[in-house]
């Protein structure tokens, strides 16, 4: 039997299996213990509002959507791609903002056309943010985002917070680990079941 026609046929064999037997209860039963996105989300978004409610974070965004926010970095998308997930592209900006607040630094905010203590400097000074970008040769606006940057990075205020949510997400780390791992085992053991049953009918 063709290889490709052979895997057709087990996995008719083991959907078929599935709807008659218990195979996969276990699995069902585990996977109900196990947290999905949504609850994780909902659990970072009890913290962002214990945050807000302390006055320490100001956006526009939800807690939930800041939690959106957090689980999508960590996916690997940009503020653009994250705005789009809130339901609005044109929040990348604020989305950008919101990010740096919670230290969820790009290599891109450091990427700054001059030296940082230079601009701390001129900053302690009582030269005015319109003097400051024209001695780094920048816009008054960029100006303001790279200081939000590096006093973000400097403040400490939500450093427990955050480390809270880290916690959050490494626990769904290990979750996601947990299920693909019961996945492939179930799997593999009800791909085993439908080979001895395809052996003993061909018998």
């Amino acid at each position: 039997m063709a290889p490709k026609k052979r895997q057709k046929d087990l996995m008719q064999l083991f959907s078929n299996l599935t709807q008659k037997t218990k195979i996969v209860e276990p699995m069902k039963t585990l996977h109900g213990t196990l947290r999905d996105q949504d609850a994780v989300e909902r659990e970072i978004a009890l913290i962002m509002r214990e945050i807000q409610e302390r006055g320490f974070f100001k956006t526009k965004l939800e807690p939930i959507q800041l939690a959106r926010l957090i689980t999508s970095f960590y996916a690997g998308k940009n503020d653009t791609e994250i705005a789009r997930e809130l339901g609005d592209e044109k929040l990348s900006k604020t989305v950008a903002r919101a990010r740096v607040q919670l230290k969820l630094f790009r290599e891109l905010d450091f990427n700054m056309p001059f030296d940082q203590d230079q601009m701390k400097t001129l900053m302690s000074t009582e030269m005015t943010m319109k003097e400051i970008s024209e001695v780094l040769g920048i816009s008054p606006t960029t100006l303001r985002e790279y200081r939000h940057v590096i006093e973000q990075k400097e403040d400490t205020t939500l450093d427990p917070y955050l480390e809270r949510i880290k916690d959050v997400m490494e626990d769904r780390d290990l979750t996601e680990k947990m299920t693909s791992g019961l996945q492939e085992d179930t799997l593999g053991e009800s791909i085993d079941v439908a080979e001895s049953t395809d052996m003993t009918e061909l018998n």
